[in-house]
This record gives C-alpha cells, structure tokens and sequence, in this order.
C-alpha cells in the first residue's frame, strides 16, 4: 500500500477540508406572498375566516336565545359535524374529480345564498338547525379542496411557512374577532353577523374566481370515472400506506381527546379552578397566543418540520400540557400550560398538513383530506359525548387525564410505525408553475399585514 503523499517540507499533504452544507434557507411569508397563487388562496380563506367567526358566535347566541339550554347550543354542534360523517367520502372524490378552484368557488357561492337565508330564518330553531348542517355541508366539499390545491401554488420546501401562514391568520381572527362578533350580535342583532359571512363567502369566491389550479390527472376523455370505485381506491390508498395508517390513527386519538378537553375547559374552569368568566377567557385566550406563536417558532427554530419527531412529537406535548392541567389549582400555572397546549396544537396540525400535502398523490389528495376530516369529526362526536359521561361520574380532571393519555398514545404509535425513510418516499419536487397560474382582476393582489 502507499502511504500518503507528503509535502516537500515532509508534512503529510491533504486535500482541501470538506464544507459541509447548512440547512436551506426558509422561505418567508414576504417571498410568499409575492406569488398571487398563495395570495389569493391566503387571502380567500383569511375573509372567509373572519366570516365564520361572525357566525359561529352568532349561532351559539342565537340558539341559546331560542332554546334556554346548553343541549341546543350543543345541537349546532352536531348539525355541523353530521354533514362531514356523510358526506366526506363523496366530497373527496368531487374534489380530485373536478377543478378544485371550481368546487371552492361554489361551495362559497351556496354558503352566500345559506347565510342569508338565516336573516329572515332567526326565530325559528328548526330553521337555524337545517341551515347549520346545510353551511357544514358546503364547507365539508371546499376544506378538501382547498387543502389539496395549496401544493399546486407553491414549493415543496415552501408547504410548512405557507400553511403556517394561513393557520396563524385564523388564530389571529379567532382572538381579535370574537368579542366583535359578540358585540354586532349584540348591539345590530343576529342578521347583521349573518351578513357579514355571507359578505365573507362573496369576497372569497370573488377573490378564488381567477385562481387556476391543478388539472386532475382522471379529467380526461379516455377515463370513465366511477364514484364508487373512486371513494374506494382513495379509502385503499389511506389502509395501505404505513405513513398515512399512523397519521389517521394519531389523528382519530388525538380528536377522541380533543373533542372533550376542549368542549369542557368552561366546567374545569368553573369547578376544577374556580374563576370567573373573564378569567375562563384568559385560559382560551393563552391557547389562541399559543397557536398563533407555534408557527413562527417553527419556522425560526425547526430545520426539518415533517421529521416523525416534529409531526407526532406536538401531540406529545398536548398530552403532557394536559397532564400538566388535570391538577392545576389556580389561573395562572393553568394559562401558561394551555400557552404550551396551543404551540403543540398549531405547530402539529401545521406539519400534519403539510407531511399529507407532500406525500399524497396530487390525483389522489382530495379523497385522502376528506378521510382525514372524517376521522377528526367522528372523534370529536365520540369524545364529546363520552367526555361529559366520565365528568360526571370520576369528576372533570379525569378528562383531562384521559385526553393527555390518548394524545401520548397518538404520538407513541405514530413514532412505533412510522421510520424516517418513509418520509423519505413522500412526493418532493416543487410543484409544476405551468399548472398554475393567475388571471383576472386583483381582489387578492394586495399585500396582506402578514
């Protein structure tokens, strides 16, 4: 063998030291909002969201008003998850089957027509009930839909800040626009909050109109596409794929957890910590900082946000945060742990978007996003239900320790099935720009505050 080469001065001559690369850099919301793709899609479901705002505390109000009992405030509830049970596996297939800007277009145009009809529909229950599920009905074809067009408007390596943008935007509107909301109906009355979703949905299909996405790849002359077969091949591809079964099984603990927690923080508030009702409104206010802050610190601190330990590690911390605020006694240790509870929660449903967006097949995205709201909405009917059983029988903390259990068993079987290779083999690559494009006039061509 030989041995090194030496230098005339006898040193042992080594070639040049190796560099090794940093990470990429992150994109910004700056760079993104420069593309009018994710302007508009951002934009649309930012008004859209304002209105849902408006309409979710309206409703509650208006039908405590009509009925006098949390029992019918909690049948808004249900007739706005029973549209998503039945109809999430058609929506879905619609969703891959046809323009995916056009359903969102007209899933806005329907809700139009449906909040306004709330106007002059107020003072009756019935009323308020049926247009309840038919608004949760319209929106169970356009969540789908939305989700699945934002891989075709921007980068592969983009999907985290751009869903992080639109998630904090959300969180935002929820904070500053509740207590509004609350106002208006107050003081202008429930037909005013009514119209102004309606306005939202309006602005949204407006905004959405010159949005061209993705064509899906079964929208050909030469492929006769049958809905029975679609629903199926798209329930198929979800049992099995390894990546997907552990999300779907996270996600259906982590719903059965946090449909109770969530549904029941006024009663631990009111027996577990004894404040009052400003004071139950700090406790939801630290979990709305919480969420908004999520997404800016991931994209400060985490280099690889759709590693197994980001996606499945968040539902670990919500199981310690709620842990942590079974035993609380008082305000202020309760605040700071719902701070940590909504870091968890935006940051995970952050990555967990974007990990689906990455790793499912543009032709088949749709149907995968809709199994998935399925699975959240059937956990949080079961959770619901069976969360005010165990309060009544082992007391409010027991939920809470129950739901902290169910979310590290979310996060133990995501980390047991899925291996870092898996998410090696989701579908990278920026998305195609030719299959993108904006025309029209610029409703969304403003540069919005984020």
């Amino acid at each position: 063998m030989r041995g090194p080469s030496r230098s005339c001065d006898g040193g042992k001559k080594y070639g040049p030291p190796i560099v090794r690369p940093g990470p990429p850099p992150r994109p910004s919301y700056r760079q993104l909002f420069r593309q009018p793709g994710y302007r508009r899609l951002w934009t649309a479901r930012t008004v859209s969201q304002w209105g849902d705002v408006f309409n979710f505390v309206a409703l509650a109000l208006l039908v405590f008003k009509l009925t006098g009992t949390g029992l019918g405030v909690s049948g808004v509830v249900v007739a706005e998850i029973a549209p998503v049970l039945l109809l999430a596996p058609v929506a879905g297939a619609v969703a891959d089957r046809f323009r995916r800007v056009d359903v969102m277009v007209g899933a806005d145009i329907v809700r139009v027509a449906l909040a306004l009809l709330l106007i002059p529909g107020q003072s009756n229950a019935a009323a308020v009930y049926a247009l309840a599920f038919a608004m949760s009905a319209a929106a169970a074809f356009f969540n789908p839909a939305a989700s699945s067009t934002l891989p075709a408007l921007v980068g592969d390596d983009e999907l985290v800040t751009a869903n992080g943008g639109i998630w904090t935007a959300a969180v935002v509107s929820q904070i500053a626009l509740a207590p509004v909301a609350a106002a208006v109906a107050a003081t202008l009355g429930f037909g005013v909050a009514f119209g102004v979703n309606a306005a939202s949905f309006a602005v949204s299909a407006l905004v959405l109109r010159g949005l061209r996405g993705e064509q899906p790849p079964d929208r050909t002359a030469t492929t006769r596409w049958r809905w029975r077969t679609a629903v199926r091949d798209g329930a198929r591809h979800l049992a099995r794929d390894r990546l997907l079964r552990a999300l779907a099984g996270a996600q259906l603990l982590a719903a059965l957890s946090a449909g109770a927690t969530s549904a029941l923080l006024v009663v631990f508030a009111k027996e577990g910590l004894h404040v009052s009702t400003g004071q139950y409104g700090l406790l939801v206010g630290g979990i709305g900082i919480g969420a908004a802050t999520g997404p800016l610190l991931l994209r400060r601190f985490v280099h690889q946000p759709r590693r197994p330990a980001v996606v499945f590690g968040a539902f670990a911390v919500r199981g310690g945060v709620d842990l942590a605020l079974a035993p609380a006694r008082s305000l202020a240790p309760a605040v700071t742990v719902l701070v940590a509870y909504g870091i968890g929660t935006s940051t995970g449903s952050v990555t967990f978007n974007s990990l689906v967006q990455a790793a499912v097949p543009a032709e088949l995205r749709g149907r995968v996003f809709a199994a998935f709201d399925l699975l959240w909405q059937l956990g949080r009917l079961l959770s619901v239900a069976a969360g005010g059983l165990v309060a009544d029988a082992l007391g409010v903390r027991a939920v809470y320790y129950l739901g902290g259990l169910l979310l590290l068993a979310a996060a133990l079987l995501g980390l047991g099935q899925v291996r870092a290779g898996d998410l090696g083999t989701a579908r990278g690559g920026p998305a195609r720009r030719d299959e993108v494009d904006d025309d029209g006039p610029g409703l969304g061509s403003g540069d919005p505050l984020r």
